[in-house]
């Protein structure tokens, strides 16, 4: 795989969209159940652009600048055109927010992705 630097800003954001999906769907299925339905509910208070946009807020005090700077790479791409379901704030802040976590998984930095997603997404909130 490409280091961060190699991909744009859309491509990390890409990237990121599926670790986000994965870490919340460890999330979900930690805490025990086993309805597909009930499982995919819980994961979309992970994964839509407004839950995405609300769990960046959490997360911007925790920030390096280097890791600002991979956020505002996906948040300023070209070409990006939110869905109905979310405002073109909220979109680019969740766009943003997967380019940092696919930008961190690439460059092989799974603690702090960890660590960050606990902070987008204490526990307790779920």
């Amino acid at each position: 795989m490409r280091s961060s630097n190699e991909l744009n800003g859309l491509s990390l954001a890409y990237l990121g969209d599926a670790v986000i999906e994965l870490l919340a769907r460890k999330r979900v299925l930690s805490l025990g159940y086993t309805d597909v339905g009930k499982l995919n509910a819980l994961a979309r208070d992970y994964i839509t652009a407004r839950a995405q946009s609300a769990a960046f807020e959490r997360l911007l005090p925790a920030l390096s600048e280097a890791e600002a700077d991979l956020y505002k790479r996906g948040r300023n791409a070209k070409g990006i055109s939110a869905p109905k379901s979310a405002s073109v704030g909220e979109y680019r802040r969740a766009t943003g927010m997967e380019a940092l976590f696919g930008a961190l998984y690439a460059d092989g930095r799974i603690d702090r992705l960890k660590e960050l997603f606990e902070i987008a997404y204490p526990e307790e909130s779920t």
